[in-house]
């Protein structure tokens, strides 16, 4: 299917590595321009590479979510070599494994500016472009505890959730000026955060990291833990314009682990 993307331009948070990756590599194949922003250089000239070994055009920035000017430059350098930037997935890590009861206050805090206030500050940042053109798509990777918290990640669960109600009043205040907001909530994939997590589980169990890994998979009703590509084609198919009339919603990619209709 041709998705109508070719000659658009995205900036990815998270870009080089895990579910970033995957929707970089997706929407690179459609003939997107991708900005793929990391904290690792050597990982990002790697994903370079390897997009333009393809026949795609990207970009590499080394930047941090939790440092404001270093995400500004990345704006600005994404729009100087690429040009003014169509989609945005905004994308970033999740926190220490923990329960919500006892959190330092400053810990709250500093996990909220990286997770939560980058995604607003950065929408903001460019808007007035979309806006400009009557195009855009603004893109959230949350999780899939906002519908179904894991009890492991307390603080997870509670950051994320609060991205859905920005995204969905943001919805309703753009969506006239042509720009989609949508958040999409993945599963169990196979990216560093997952071995994370079922690396603190299998010391609270007492298990090896391997048989926490399998049961993960096979706790999914599809029998398997997900491919970042996956991921990466249900973003590609929100950002095209084959999806301009889906908006304010949650796309669950999760191979049905959430048990809720």
């Amino acid at each position: 299917m041709d998705l109508r993307l070719t000659g658009k331009t995205a900036l990815v948070l998270g870009g080089s590595k895990g579910l970033g990756r995957g929707v970089a590599d997706a929407l690179a194949a459609e003939g997107v321009a991708v900005a793929m922003v990391a904290r690792g250089q050597e990982a990002l000239d790697k994903a370079v590479a390897e997009i333009k070994a393809r026949g795609g055009r990207a970009i590499g920035i080394a930047a941090d979510v939790a440092d404001w000017p270093s995400i500004e430059r990345a704006v600005s350098t994404t729009r100087q070599q690429l040009g003014p930037i169509d989609i945005l997935l905004n994308n970033s890590g999740g926190p220490p494994p923990s329960p919500v009861s006892g959190v330092a206050p400053e810990v709250w805090e500093a996990q909220f500016r990286q997770m939560v206030l980058v995604f607003f500050r950065l929408t903001d940042l460019v808007l007035p472009d979309m806006k400009a053109r009557k195009w855009g798509r603004i893109i959230n990777v949350a999780s899939e505890s906002v519908v179904q918290p894991i009890a492991a990640i307390g603080i997870s669960n509670t950051l994320r959730a609060s991205v859905v109600g920005w995204a969905k009043t943001l919805a309703g205040e753009v969506g006239r000026d042509g720009i989609t907001v949508n958040t999409l909530l993945p599963g169990p994939f196979l990216t560093d955060r997952i071995t994370q997590v079922a690396r603190a589980r299998a010391q609270r169990e007492s298990v090896d990291l391997e048989e926490i890994t399998r049961r993960i998979g096979s706790s999914v009703p599809v029998g398997r833990i997900g491919d970042p590509a996956e991921f990466g084609a249900v973003a590609a198919f929100l950002a095209s314009p084959l999806a301009g009339y889906i908006t304010g919603s949650m796309i669950r990619v999760e191979g049905g682990s959430i048990r809720s209709i």
